[in-house]
């Protein structure tokens, strides 16, 4: 059975990776709010630690899942190693006796336990004492509301997490309010829009990411560009030596090294440099999420009867965060990067064939299945295909923001 699988980040204070939420169905046809819980969340457990492992899906980081109320009591989440899983136990979750029973069982043997969407109830006292993180969708309960939530509870040791943090403003906000971890994308949104100039060291990126982007790009030329750059030399004799791309024999030259890649290589690994680079200052997870949007168009390019080319569809997705990494708005940006009319105009205004692809990419992510089985349609994609083409996305875009 096929299982649509999505993760959501969730960052400490400092913006590092703490775990991914996972979103799942267990197909397109069970996108709607009649889905059973219960088989749902089944699977997906069977799915991600029997046969991705939970190690490709979270970088091994946690994993929060979503638990219902009869699987609590089942004790599914002991069939699962504790040090993988944190166990969410559902808003709408009663808590009975044995629910509560259950819980501390899961307690006792070391399990992390997470109260979703959290509102205060005195009947939730007996899972509060239990659980190590309360959740509290922001949109839910706002500002002062969230407030009052934390205060209540100041006299528990339990860690608080905002939910559905979407901008920085709000990131900054409730960790002053005494948040501890945050989930949501306002990693992905730009932080301060102001314009600044490009460093020296970075005019070069940009030219050669200029050839790179060309039709009718020269590997001659790209090779001198990259001569001329030392940190990129380095970092692309690093990446062709890596376990990922190594075929045994070391490559000590640019022009091997060139040659090695080929234009379809060349023709993502700068682009891919080019967002570590610019995004040095930024969470890691930018990048990773830039990558694995850019391998997932050309992924799903693959899979369709398009006149699209595939490197332009890559580079959309690579570029789709560009603004959250420059700190830009995205018409300003344009001016600046060497971008073809069409992801130009996928970009700025969410037009043209191109688009389609993006939003199906950023639907995915955020487990709105019901508008990626829209723009599958749309791009006549077999939906069937989708689950295998996003982890794949997954594990390509990990070993390469891990070589670059």
């Amino acid at each position: 059975m096929d299982v649509y699988l999505a993760r959501q980040p969730i960052f400490n204070r400092t913006k590092q990776i703490y775990g991914y939420e996972l979103l799942f169905r267990d197909g397109l046809s069970n996108a709607f709010p009649q889905i059973d819980g219960d088989t749902a969340s089944s699977n997906v457990l069977s799915n991600s630690f029997f046969c991705m492992g939970m190690e490709q899906i979270t970088g091994g980081t946690k994993a929060f899942i979503n638990f219902t109320q009869e699987l609590l009591v089942q004790k599914i989440p002991l069939l699962f190693p504790k040090e993988s899983l944190i166990v969410e136990i559902l808003e709408d979750v009663i808590p009975t006796d044995a629910v509560i029973l259950a819980c501390r069982e899961m307690a006792t043997a070391g399990y992390l336990l997470a109260m979703d969407d959290f509102i205060y109830d005195p009947a939730l006292e007996p899972l509060i004492a239990m659980a190590g993180i309360i959740k509290i969708d922001i949109r839910l309960a706002p500002g002062e509301q969230a407030k009052a939530i934390l205060d209540k509870l100041s006299g528990y040791t339990v860690k608080f997490l905002a939910e559905k943090v979407e901008t920085y403003q709000e990131y900054e906000t409730y960790m002053e309010m005494g948040f501890d971890y945050f989930q949501g994308y306002f990693f992905s949104k730009p932080q301060v829009l102001r314009a600044h100039d490009i460093s020296t060291s970075k005019i070069s990126l940009l030219q050669i990411m200029a050839e790179v982007n060309r039709d009718d790009m020269q590997i001659l030329a790209v090779d001198t560009l990259i001569s001329r750059d030392v940190s990129v030399s380095l970092k692309l004799l690093r990446y062709i030596n890596s376990p990922y791309y190594s075929r045994g024999q070391e490559i000590s030259s640019i022009r091997q090294a060139v040659l090695r890649l080929g234009e379809a290589g060349i023709r993502r690994f700068i682009p891919i440099l080019f967002m570590s680079v610019f995004a040095e200052d930024k969470p890691n997870e930018l990048v990773r999420v830039s990558v694995i949007r850019a391998r997932f168009c050309e992924l799903l390019w693959r899979n369709t009867n398009t006149q699209l080319r595939g490197p332009e569809l890559f580079t959309l997705g690579l570029f789709s965060l560009i603004d959250a990494i420059m700190d830009e708005s995205m018409d300003t940006l344009l001016d600046k990067l060497p971008f073809t009319k069409n992801i130009s105009n996928a970009l700025l205004s969410g037009t043209g064939e191109m688009s389609e692809y993006l939003n199906l990419v950023r639907a995915y992510e955020t487990g709105n299945w019901v508008t990626v089985s829209r723009h599958a349609d749309i791009i006549g994609m077999d939906k069937d295909r989708i689950p295998v083409l996003y982890w794949d996305a997954v594990v390509w875009a990990d070993t390469l923001v891990a070589s670059t």
